[in-house]
């Protein structure tokens, strides 16, 4: 028997609120791919064998990036009633003496801490949101990243998921355009097309069925933002694309990702057996008698498939090649069907737009550019790492002030 939304989202907050209130240590460890790169696996195995040693019960989480890359190993170790103190560049001898120290002597070591998270001081360690990397962000579409379990469906709905298709699945889908237009999201794949006007062509095109899709292809290189963003929360994008399919008239999606990109891959595919689990992805959804069913298509990794021409050829299972247009995907897209294609970066927008509103997200940016936008900061750079900021900010002081400056 389905439950409704109001019964997910109390047992998620009673989830998460035992989570957060535990009367154990609580111990969160970064495991997107730069913290498993960095040696965070290494680093949870010292954490679980320091544990053992002292005979300590701890809770131990395994969350995305939180985008500070240039000091992963990143972990939180947290005592009941006190806030969350982050830790970075740690290595396995460095975690196992924390957990000592902190866990039995009430050492939290303040010289090695990037910054502590929730209500309370230890020790007078600041909050991590104002490091200096964090400081100036504005996160709409990261403001779970590293704070989620993003394999755990319900720390995300305790923290206002799916209340957007909660309330998207009670408008008409045209009210639903309307709003994406007031927001003034644009496409984030780099065209920066209107995404409200792009869903209206759709809707309107004449034919059927009717496709919806997200590319999270992105192979340019040094970019890691929608790879981030699905490994660290891959919900918000399922929520926007079931929106999405309301709005446009689409009971059927696709996420088309490069296969090297496993990591992501698998926390898209554990998510989103989860929402088909909880009612939010098949048959009349949430009682609203739209149904959406979304499938996961791994690419062999060809950059031009990153065009959605190509992209589109090579789910139908030819050679990726670009067509020329028109005819838009809009009008004869996959199978010759309509069909409307967005970034993963433009799905996860569209869940935080109808979890508040469009003019809200219409508050942020530009003018002509509203919103914020994620970008990998990469290369010779002080700090490395994923950052999310409003259009328009000066790219000195995303350079010099997150970013930190350029080396030597």
């Amino acid at each position: 028997m389905k439950k409704s939304y109001e019964e997910l989202k109390n047992h998620a907050a009673t989830v998460w609120n035992e989570l957060q209130n535990s009367k154990k240590p609580r111990i969160s460890v970064g495991l997107g791919t730069c913290g498993a790169a960095a040696g965070a696996n290494d680093v949870v195995d010292a954490i679980k064998k320091k544990l053992a040693e002292l005979k300590i019960d701890a809770v131990i989480t395994r969350v995305g990036c939180i985008g500070l890359c240039c000091i992963e190993p990143i972990v939180s170790i947290g005592k009941p009633g006190k806030p969350d103190v982050y830790y970075g560049d740690l290595t396995p001898e460095k975690a196992a003496l924390l957990i000592e120290d902190f866990l039995t002597k009430d050492n939290p070591h303040p010289e090695m801490a990037a910054g502590k998270i929730g209500e309370g001081d230890v020790a007078g360690i600041p909050s991590l949101w104002d490091h200096p990397m964090l400081k100036g962000q504005v996160r709409i579409v990261l403001r779970n990243s590293g704070l989620i379990d993003p394999e755990n469906i319900e720390h995300y709905i305790a923290r206002g998921g799916y209340a957007g298709a909660v309330r998207a699945l009670k408008m008409k889908p045209e009210e639903i355009i309307q709003e994406v237009k007031d927001s003034g999201l644009r496409g984030r794949g780099g065209a920066g097309f209107s995404t409200g006007t792009k869903w209206e062509l759709c809707r309107k095109a004449v034919g059927s069925p009717k496709y919806i899709i997200c590319n999270a292809d992105e192979g340019d290189p040094g970019a890691f933002m929608n790879r981030a963003l699905l490994e660290s929360d891959p919900q918000q994008v399922i929520e926007g694309m079931i929106i999405g399919g309301y709005a446009i008239g689409a009971n059927q999606g696709y996420v088309y990702c490069r296969a090297e990109k496993a990591g992501a891959i698998k926390r898209l595919e554990v998510a989103l057996k989860q929402a088909v689990d909880f009612g939010l992805i098949g048959k009349d959804i949430l009682g609203s008698g739209f149904d959406f069913n979304l499938e996961i298509r791994k690419g062999a990794g060809a950059f031009v498939c990153g065009e959605e021409t190509a992209l589109m050829a090579s789910i139908e299972g030819g050679r990726g090649m670009p067509r020329s247009r028109p005819p838009f995907p809009a009008v004869s897209g996959l199978w010759g069907k309509p069909t409307n294609i967005n970034n993963v970066e433009s799905w996860a927008n569209i869940s935080a737009i109808f979890l508040h509103t469009g003019a809200w997200y219409a508050g942020y940016g530009t003018d002509k550019s509203k919103g914020t936008k994620t970008f990998a900061l990469a290369g010779k750079i002080k700090r490395t790492g994923l950052i999310e900021i409003p259009l328009g900010m000066p790219i000195k002081d995303v350079i010099f002030g997150i970013g930190g400056g350029i080396l030597e």
